[in-house]
């Protein structure tokens, strides 16, 4: 009877370890790949997705877009596998139309707003109308905003909407998302814009506010299921945890703003 408890152990430590070496998740695990936007939010709601659920998030971070190693849609052209993508939501919607994503499983979590910083101990300009902040960006000496597409919007459209594109040819310059809020912090520049989500645990700045409505520009942030998940009913907890009532604090708190809990159309 002993030598038949100690087989039975030795094959279920080995169907274990093949489930394992094979790459097949546990029923309990949860694969997330997700880009850095919806970061601060995810490490706050994550934990408690465990506790309340019983499962495991496996996370794995990689940009949304580029051709990086680590991007996330390289990652998956090449044949990784993910129970939940949580990325910008024209990303998802891009591989949605790959065949990546299941195309009714996508659901917007937050939407991200642009706003302005100066340096700390400085004047907050008066940016509540597109009139003052026309008149604000003209005031100031220098103007730095990132290499995304919030920055792509400030520099090819915003400008030209508040019909100040000229005077901003020589005075305003794009940087590295994380060296925008840097920049104004250190002098180097008298403003940023910038999403107000990346400005907010910056030191020695402060936030201005928000872009004017009526120049607005908010960046969406969404998650969605593989068509490969291993996982798809965890998957589909995670999504409706992320999306619910009860994780709209947490979001609020990393600067973005909690979008409803329906399915993004």
């Amino acid at each position: 009877m002993a030598k038949r408890k100690l087989r039975i152990r030795a094959l279920a430590f080995c169907v274990v370890g093949a489930l394992l070496g094979s790459g097949i998740a546990l029923a309990d695990e949860v694969k997330v790949m997700i880009s850095g936007g919806f970061a601060s939010a995810y490490r706050e709601l994550g934990p408690q997705f465990e506790e309340d659920s019983g499962r495991k998030l496996i996370t794995v971070w990689g940009p949304a877009v580029g051709t990086a190693a680590n991007a996330i849609p390289v990652r998956l052209t090449r044949g990784e596998w993910a129970d939940v993508l949580i990325v910008v939501g024209y990303v998802l919607d891009e591989q949605i139309n790959a065949g990546k994503v299941l195309p009714d499983s996508k659901v917007d979590f937050a939407r991200s707003a642009i706003g302005m910083v100066v340096r700390e101990g400085t004047p907050k300009p008066d940016i509540s109308s597109a009139d003052a902040l026309r008149r604000a960006l003209l005031a100031a000496k220098s103007i730095v905003y990132p290499d995304s597409p919030s920055g792509v919007y400030v520099g090819g459209e915003l400008f030209r909407r508040l019909g100040i594109a000229g005077p901003m040819e020589s005075k305003s310059r794009m940087l590295p998302v994380a060296q925008v809020a840097d920049a104004v912090a250190n002098g180097e520049a008298e403003i940023g814009i910038q999403e107000v989500v990346e400005l907010l645990s910056v030191k020695r700045v402060t936030v201005v506010g928000s872009l004017p409505v009526e120049v607005q520009r908010y960046t969406v942030f969404s998650g969605g299921i593989a068509t490969n998940a291993k996982n798809p009913v965890g998957a589909e907890a995670l999504i409706h945890y992320l999306s619910s009532p009860d994780a709209a604090s947490a979001i609020s708190r990393s600067g973005l703003e909690a979008l409803s809990a329906t399915p993004a159309k």
